[in-house]
């Protein structure tokens, strides 16, 4: 089943061209890699695959309905790159996670056992069950990061957009989530990751697209991660 189809995607934020006929599929299982330098385009990506960015000219489709539509049904989990919480908000670990479950929970946002073995077994799954009930500002940035990691496993959503997760974190914490996401991939999950860490895309993908407003490569990390192709890709937009 294709769990993603971004077709002809041309995006524009005024004078400025963030995406030019883009096309890009994803089979459901698959975790691709996004690279490309700064500016490429990338987070632009996944704002219309949330629905969020209108684009000029294309179309995406994700689990067969539109992006806008699968992100109502919450098909569709997004990690940003950079989470606005202020470190001395009263919010602990599990109430962080149980936010990815609010999209079934209706207007009263009351928790059902279903919702609270969820987020249990989320962190569980990130190695964060002894931080439960850790105040958001006392974590690590790196137990902030699989806590955000676990709220996406807690939405159940069967596509998960994850922007540079691994920024900033240790290599403890960057082999404990690229477990996680391998695992998720093997239980159907399709996983759609922007990273600039070329050594862990070769440990976690099974694709890599390289982005530079245009796609300028997608194929296997051993087809694309090549001095020729990366020279290529990070040359062309540098000053970006």
């Amino acid at each position: 089943m294709t769990a993603l189809e971004v077709d002809g995607l041309t995006v524009r934020h005024g004078d400025v061209l963030a995406l030019d006929d883009v096309s890009l599929r994803l089979e459901e299982g698959t975790v691709c890699g996004l690279m490309g330098p700064n500016g490429s385009g990338k987070s632009t990506l996944f704002g219309a695959v949330m629905g969020l960015v209108r684009p000029e000219r294309g179309t995406v489709g994700v689990l067969g309905t539109t992006s806008a539509a699968a992100r109502r049904r919450a098909a569709v989990a997004y990690m940003p790159q950079a989470e606005a919480i202020d470190p001395d908000f009263p919010i602990v670990a599990h109430q962080v996670v149980l936010t990815g479950r609010y999209a079934g929970m209706g207007f009263t946002r009351r928790p059902r056992p279903a919702d609270r073995a969820a987020v249990d077994v989320a962190l569980d799954r990130v190695g964060l069950t002894g931080l439960a009930d850790r105040q958001i500002g006392r974590l690590s940035g790196g137990q902030r990061k699989r806590v955000f990691l676990a709220r996406a496993i807690a939405q159940d959503a069967p596509l998960l957009l994850l922007d540079e997760p691994f920024a900033g974190v240790d290599h403890g914490t960057q082999e404990e989530m690229t477990r996680v996401l391998r695992e998720l991939s093997e239980a159907g999950c399709t996983v759609l990751v922007s990273t600039h860490d070329i050594a862990g895309v070769s440990r976690l993908c099974d694709r890599v697209a390289l982005l530079a407003g245009r796609l300028l490569a997608d194929g296997t990390p051993d087809e694309v991660l090549t001095p020729e192709v990366l020279g290529r890709v990070f040359g062309l937009r540098s000053a970006s």
